[in-house]
């Protein structure tokens, strides 16, 4: 079960449009990677931006040379790398490729008993983690100042909205005040892009808020 067929949507049309937080477009292609169920569906946004774009009269540009000079330039400089077909990752690959280790490379952090992190990125103002929660733990209850995207990696959790896996992307706002549950038969491991802040709501939740800050 995804986020909400509007919400993902619209979070879809944004990677098309380029218009995404770099983390939060990183978290989509890793999205596409594992799970081939949108891809047509980007596809076609693709297809729909390019035709759009046939029935918009062109504008001159200024320094034309110069710019294709600095273009062709820079493409000169970068390597071309082909991805491997055998390689084989317990990580999606573009996270993979962007974190430059694996699973078992990854040098968690333990936040709380149970709750381990690894901090992927703070850039284009989120914030990116991995999270690797113990089989049946329950996280603590929380709110969100801003947005927070969750694509699960490995296992699978709950919450009041649904029960989400390899794959699925659950999303949720300062209108959402929720407590994820992992699988009991599975440790889960999840990429996490939030914008803004974490707000813990439970009493126990604020008895650990120091810990989970950092």
């Amino acid at each position: 079960m995804d986020a909400s067929r509007e919400q993902f949507d619209a979070l879809l049309a944004g990677y098309v449009a380029g218009t995404l937080a770099e983390p939060a477009r990183l978290l989509v292609r890793s999205h596409l990677d594992l799970s081939p169920v949108n891809r047509g569906f980007v596809r076609d946004l693709e297809a729909a931006g390019g035709t759009m774009l046939e029935g918009i009269a062109p504008v001159r540009i200024e320094n034309r040379d110069a710019m294709l000079a600095a273009i062709f330039a820079a493409s000169a400089e970068e390597p071309i790398t082909v991805p491997q077909a055998a390689t084989r990752t317990r990580l999606p690959l573009p996270l993979f490729d962007f974190i430059g280790k694996d699973v078992a490379d990854i040098p968690w952090k333990t936040k709380l008993p149970g709750l381990k992190e690894y901090k992927v990125a703070d850039m284009d103002g989120c914030s990116a983690s991995l999270l690797w929660i113990r089989a049946g733990m329950a996280m603590p209850s929380h709110t969100h100042h801003g947005t927070e995207l969750t694509l699960v990696l490995e296992g699978g959790f709950s919450d009041l909205h649904g029960h989400y896996v390899r794959g699925d992307v659950a999303y949720a706002d300062d209108d959402v005040d929720h407590r994820p549950v992992a699988d009991d038969d599975e440790d889960c491991i999840c990429f996490a892009v939030t914008e803004g802040s974490l707000r813990l709501t439970g009493p126990i939740g604020r008895l650990f808020a120091p810990f989970m800050r950092g």
